[in-house]
């Protein structure tokens, strides 16, 4: 049952986001994938913030437990796992980048900028 409540939006969310692409003939795929990368930028953006967040949160916790060995084993969890939260969403950006280069998907939208590249 589990499975049926994930695959099911997951299916109607991807049928959405190709719909326009057919019903119109107006987008080509690289709108298409850039409708993709824009999306995946801001909810690994999002996640960064969250996992700094936790972060920020293990420490105050951390700091405010003073001398409670209870308290401070969940606040280093905390901070861990706060830790590993941004080294997986650094991981993710630099996966992100690499296949949005490989797959020479257009840059538009607000989340990014084109730098210039030296030329031989």
């Amino acid at each position: 049952m589990r499975t049926r409540t994930f695959i099911y939006p997951a299916f109607l969310a991807g049928v959405a986001s190709v719909l326009p692409f057919v019903a119109f003939a107006q987008s080509t795929i690289d709108s298409l994938l850039t409708r993709v990368r824009t999306t995946a930028t801001f909810i690994i953006g999002l996640l960064f913030i969250v996992a700094t967040l936790v972060f920020l949160w293990g420490i105050v916790q951390f700091i405010a437990s003073a001398g409670d060995e209870a308290k401070r084993k969940t606040s280093k969890g905390l901070m861990t796992w706060g830790i590993i939260g941004l080294a997986v969403m650094a991981a993710a950006w630099g996966i992100t980048q690499v296949l949005v280069d490989y797959f020479l998907v257009p840059a538009e939208g607000p989340f990014f900028r084109r730098y210039p590249t030296p030329r031989l």
